[in-house]
Protein backbone atom coordinates (compact mmCIF):
# COMPACT_ATOMS: atom_id res chain seq x y z
CA UNK A 1 0.00 0.00 0.00
CA UNK A 2 1.11 3.39 -0.99
CA UNK A 3 2.78 5.12 2.17
CA UNK A 4 3.12 8.71 1.43
CA UNK A 5 5.74 10.66 4.04
CA UNK A 6 6.46 14.35 3.55
CA UNK A 7 8.72 14.98 6.66
CA UNK A 8 11.09 16.21 5.92
CA UNK A 9 8.88 19.05 3.42
CA UNK A 10 9.96 17.50 -0.58
CA UNK A 11 11.08 20.95 -1.64
CA UNK A 12 11.87 20.66 -5.61
CA UNK A 13 13.67 22.38 -8.11
CA UNK A 14 13.36 23.14 -11.55
CA UNK A 15 15.38 25.12 -14.12
CA UNK A 16 13.09 28.31 -13.42
CA UNK A 17 11.38 27.60 -10.14
CA UNK A 18 10.98 26.26 -6.68
CA UNK A 19 8.11 23.73 -5.17
CA UNK A 20 8.42 25.44 -1.89
CA UNK A 21 6.00 25.07 1.72
CA UNK A 22 3.40 27.43 1.70
CA UNK A 23 3.54 29.49 4.69
CA UNK A 24 1.25 32.42 6.69
CA UNK A 25 3.40 34.70 4.96
CA UNK A 26 1.97 33.86 1.40
CA UNK A 27 -1.11 34.59 2.72
CA UNK A 28 -1.70 37.64 0.48
CA UNK A 29 -0.73 35.70 -2.83
CA UNK A 30 -3.11 33.12 -1.88
CA UNK A 31 -5.61 35.04 -1.09
CA UNK A 32 -5.35 36.90 -4.08
CA UNK A 33 -4.86 33.74 -6.33
CA UNK A 34 -8.32 32.27 -4.66
CA UNK A 35 -10.37 35.05 -5.57
CA UNK A 36 -9.27 36.22 -8.44
CA UNK A 37 -12.16 35.33 -11.29
CA UNK A 38 -9.30 34.65 -14.03
CA UNK A 39 -7.49 31.96 -12.03
CA UNK A 40 -10.59 30.52 -10.49
CA UNK A 41 -12.64 30.35 -13.50
CA UNK A 42 -12.46 26.72 -13.50
CA UNK A 43 -11.67 26.02 -9.79
CA UNK A 44 -15.06 24.95 -8.21
CA UNK A 45 -13.99 25.64 -4.63
CA UNK A 46 -15.41 27.94 -2.04
CA UNK A 47 -13.23 31.49 -2.37
CA UNK A 48 -11.68 33.02 0.87
CA UNK A 49 -13.82 35.95 2.36
CA UNK A 50 -10.72 37.73 3.47
CA UNK A 51 -7.12 37.02 4.89
CA UNK A 52 -8.17 35.31 7.92
CA UNK A 53 -9.51 32.08 5.88
CA UNK A 54 -6.88 31.97 3.44
CA UNK A 55 -4.51 31.71 7.01
CA UNK A 56 -6.99 28.95 7.56
CA UNK A 57 -6.49 27.41 4.52
CA UNK A 58 -2.57 27.44 4.43
CA UNK A 59 -2.95 26.03 8.17
CA UNK A 60 -5.30 23.21 7.05
CA UNK A 61 -2.86 21.98 3.97
CA UNK A 62 -0.10 21.91 6.79
CA UNK A 63 -2.28 19.90 9.19
CA UNK A 64 -3.10 17.50 6.41
CA UNK A 65 0.57 17.40 5.25
CA UNK A 66 1.95 16.45 8.23
CA UNK A 67 -0.48 13.98 8.36
CA UNK A 68 0.43 12.38 5.25
CA UNK A 69 -3.16 13.30 3.25
CA UNK A 70 -2.08 15.65 1.16
CA UNK A 71 0.92 17.52 -0.34
CA UNK A 72 0.47 21.32 -1.60
CA UNK A 73 3.54 22.96 -3.08
CA UNK A 74 4.07 26.88 -3.70
CA UNK A 75 5.40 27.89 -6.82
CA UNK A 76 8.08 30.52 -6.91
CA UNK A 77 10.50 31.42 -9.39
CA UNK A 78 14.26 31.03 -8.54
CA UNK A 79 15.10 34.35 -7.83
CA UNK A 80 12.40 35.25 -5.86
CA UNK A 81 10.03 33.62 -3.28
CA UNK A 82 6.87 35.39 -4.01
CA UNK A 83 4.50 32.89 -3.65
CA UNK A 84 3.31 32.83 -7.78
CA UNK A 85 0.56 29.66 -7.92
CA UNK A 86 0.44 26.13 -6.37
CA UNK A 87 0.58 22.59 -7.38
CA UNK A 88 -1.01 19.56 -5.28
CA UNK A 89 -1.36 15.59 -4.91
CA UNK A 90 -4.44 15.16 -2.55
CA UNK A 91 -7.15 12.57 -2.84
CA UNK A 92 -5.40 9.61 -2.50
CA UNK A 93 -6.62 5.73 -2.98
CA UNK A 94 -3.66 4.30 -1.03
CA UNK A 95 -4.55 0.65 -1.91
CA UNK A 96 -4.35 1.56 -5.36
CA UNK A 97 -0.95 4.13 -5.96
CA UNK A 98 -3.24 6.73 -7.18
CA UNK A 99 -3.57 10.61 -6.51
CA UNK A 100 -5.05 13.12 -7.88
CA UNK A 101 -3.15 15.98 -9.17
CA UNK A 102 -4.22 19.87 -8.96
CA UNK A 103 -2.51 23.56 -9.71
CA UNK A 104 -3.36 27.07 -9.80
CA UNK A 105 -1.56 30.18 -11.43
CA UNK A 106 -1.23 33.60 -11.36
CA UNK A 107 -1.96 34.90 -14.19
CA UNK A 108 0.43 37.14 -15.06
CA UNK A 109 2.93 34.09 -15.56
CA UNK A 110 0.24 32.56 -17.50
CA UNK A 111 1.56 31.10 -21.16
CA UNK A 112 5.41 30.98 -19.94
CA UNK A 113 5.64 27.27 -19.93
CA UNK A 114 6.01 26.87 -16.10
CA UNK A 115 3.11 24.85 -15.38
CA UNK A 116 4.94 22.87 -17.84
CA UNK A 117 8.16 22.74 -15.58
CA UNK A 118 5.67 22.25 -12.77
CA UNK A 119 3.66 19.29 -13.97
CA UNK A 120 7.04 17.83 -15.19
CA UNK A 121 8.63 17.86 -11.48
CA UNK A 122 5.60 16.76 -9.80
CA UNK A 123 4.81 13.83 -11.74
CA UNK A 124 8.57 12.91 -11.56
CA UNK A 125 8.52 12.85 -7.91
CA UNK A 126 4.94 11.11 -7.75
CA UNK A 127 6.40 8.35 -9.81
CA UNK A 128 9.80 7.82 -8.32
CA UNK A 129 9.75 9.02 -4.96
CA UNK A 130 6.12 8.88 -3.86
CA UNK A 131 5.89 5.57 -6.13
CA UNK A 132 2.67 6.02 -7.56
CA UNK A 133 1.02 3.95 -10.22
CA UNK A 134 -1.07 6.40 -11.63
CA UNK A 135 -1.93 9.97 -11.53
CA UNK A 136 -5.30 11.51 -11.87
CA UNK A 137 -6.55 15.26 -13.16
CA UNK A 138 -10.43 15.98 -12.76
CA UNK A 139 -10.95 18.97 -14.74
CA UNK A 140 -13.95 21.06 -15.63
CA UNK A 141 -14.27 20.11 -19.67
CA UNK A 142 -14.15 23.89 -20.69
CA UNK A 143 -10.71 24.23 -19.17
CA UNK A 144 -9.06 23.76 -22.40
CA UNK A 145 -5.58 25.55 -21.39
CA UNK A 146 -5.38 22.54 -18.44
CA UNK A 147 -6.54 19.94 -20.95
CA UNK A 148 -3.68 20.69 -23.41
CA UNK A 149 -1.28 20.78 -20.45
CA UNK A 150 -2.23 17.31 -19.41
CA UNK A 151 -2.20 15.96 -22.74
CA UNK A 152 1.16 17.52 -23.35
CA UNK A 153 2.25 15.64 -20.38
CA UNK A 154 0.61 12.20 -21.89
CA UNK A 155 -2.38 12.23 -19.68
CA UNK A 156 -5.17 10.27 -21.18
CA UNK A 157 -8.70 11.36 -21.15
CA UNK A 158 -10.61 8.37 -19.39
CA UNK A 159 -14.01 9.32 -18.42
CA UNK A 160 -16.23 12.66 -19.18
CA UNK A 161 -19.34 13.03 -16.52
CA UNK A 162 -22.17 14.78 -17.57
CA UNK A 163 -23.62 17.22 -14.97
CA UNK A 164 -21.98 15.43 -12.18
CA UNK A 165 -20.94 18.38 -9.69
CA UNK A 166 -23.07 20.72 -8.42
CA UNK A 167 -22.00 24.18 -7.76
CA UNK A 168 -23.52 27.73 -7.09
CA UNK A 169 -26.65 26.56 -8.58
CA UNK A 170 -26.20 24.50 -11.51
CA UNK A 171 -24.85 21.19 -12.34
CA UNK A 172 -21.37 20.99 -14.35
CA UNK A 173 -19.43 18.53 -16.35
CA UNK A 174 -16.52 17.04 -15.09
CA UNK A 175 -13.26 15.29 -17.17
CA UNK A 176 -11.31 12.52 -15.76
CA UNK A 177 -7.70 12.53 -17.00
CA UNK A 178 -5.02 10.09 -16.12
CA UNK A 179 -1.31 8.94 -16.54
CA UNK A 180 0.20 5.74 -16.28
CA UNK A 181 3.83 5.36 -14.50
CA UNK A 182 6.14 4.70 -17.34
CA UNK A 183 8.01 2.39 -15.36
CA UNK A 184 5.32 -0.10 -14.25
Amino acid sequence: MLAPNFTPFPTLTTNRLVLRQITVEDAPELFFQRTDERVMKYIERPRPKDINDTITFINTISDLRDKNEIITWGIALKENPKLIGTVVYLNFKKEHYRAEFGYALHPDYWRKGIMDEVAKAVIDYGFNVMKLHSIEANINPENIASQKLLEKHKFVKEAYFKENFFWQGKFLDSAIYSLLNPNG
